[in-house]
């Protein structure tokens, strides 16, 4: 047994740039796992100056000089920043409260349409199942009664973190933008010369962080943009609210996309009852996404993600369990990594050649 485990890792680690990259990805799990929390606004940065990127080279395609293509890119950034954090963030924050305030009376509306269910479809539905229904509905009612209370109680913390990405996240997306060279630079200088493996990875890291980044940025900003539009034709409750769920919703593959039905339709449903109006703003909302799944998607994803949609789902489960918001959102470029590690891995291409 001993020898098959040593045969094991002398044939993974027969590289030593294999190794060295090893230890790099251990640590690098190590920090963010144990300092996750700490390294959000950089996080946040390195993601804001990555979308911004594409903007600074379209800019010096048409023959802006780099550094007024960064300026100008940053005040981009910096207004869509604050125009985010000044009229959106608010007007949800403010449907948000008002959604927490009228959930008795949303409950109340829906025990009552479901004491009714027995004598509309009698066939379909018993007194003890809506009994059952009831008794399930006061009792997620009365937890999300103490998570308010709770989340009401914690708000000081929240608000001392979005300071903190008030202050820093420009200032890093500034430097990371205009000293981008030198970092990378920095950063190089402490890995070998010559380093096949990792120049492959990167390489196909690139391609797909490059890919998926700033296209859930692009998607995002689409589908909660029309998703508001629409919402707001209709005079549905919480437009905004629901239209920056949907937005974030993106972000989730395949399960995004569930969780943000069920407010919707619930909300509309509580609001129209079963009318047309109904019917045509599910209908509508339908076609929105299916436009997003069938045509925005495959033209803002020109190089598809390799990976099965099992693949997807755990990687969204696994990593959104360990690092939430930040997991979930960066699950794909995960799991493409190690798909992409575990391809060029020496031993691999040794046994390939």
């Amino acid at each position: 047994m001993f020898d098959v485990l040593k045969g094991w890792i002398d044939k993974l680690l027969s590289d030593e740039e294999a190794v060295l990259f090893a230890a790099i990805l251990v640590v690098s799990f190590f920090i963010i796992v144990t300092m996750g929390a700490v390294l959000g606004p950089l996080l946040t940065g390195i993601v804001f100056a990555y979308v911004m990127q594409g903007v600074i080279k379209t800019l010096v395609r048409f023959r802006v000089p780099n550094g007024i293509a960064i300026a100008l890119t940053f005040l981009v950034f910096l207004g869509g920043f604050v125009g985010f954090l000044f009229f959106i963030v608010p007007r949800v924050w403010r449907q948000m409260r008002a959604l927490f305030d009228e959930l008795p009376n949303m409950l109340s509306k829906s025990q009552a349409l479901m004491e009714n269910l027995p004598e509309n479809y009698p066939s379909l539905v018993s007194h003890r199942q809506v009994d059952i229904w009831i008794e399930m509905l006061n009792s997620e009612a009365g937890d999300i009664g103490q998570w308010i209370l709770s989340f009401s109680l914690s708000q000081l913390p929240i608000v001392v973190t979005v300071v903190v990405y008030l202050l820093l996240v420009p200032i890093l997306v500034l430097f990371f933008l205009k000293d981008k060279d030198q970092l990378l630079d920095w950063l190089f200088a402490f890995l070998p010369k010559e380093r096949p493996l990792m120049n492959q990875v990167g390489v196909e890291m690139n391609l797909q962080m490059e890919n998926y980044i700033r296209g859930k940025f692009v998607e995002f900003m689409i589908a909660g943009g029309v998703s508001y539009i629409f919402f707001a034709l209709f005079g549905l409750n919480y437009a905004a609210l629901l239209a920056f769920l949907v937005g974030i919703s993106v972000i989730v593959p395949y399960l995004g996309l569930i969780a943000v039905t069920i407010p919707v339709v619930l909300i509309a449903y509580l609001q129209y009852g079963w009318s047309t109006s109904f019917f045509y703003l599910v209908l509508g909302y339908s076609i929105i996404q299916g436009i997003d799944g069938l045509v925005l998607v495959p033209m803002l994803f020109s190089e598809a993600v390799n990976l099965h949609p099992i693949a997807i789902i755990l990687a969204v489960l696994v990593f959104g369990s360990w690092w939430g918001l930040w997991g979930v959102f960066f699950a794909i470029p995960l799991a493409t990594l190690i798909k992409a590690i575990m391809t060029a891995w020496p031993s691999n291409r040794i046994e390939t050649d």
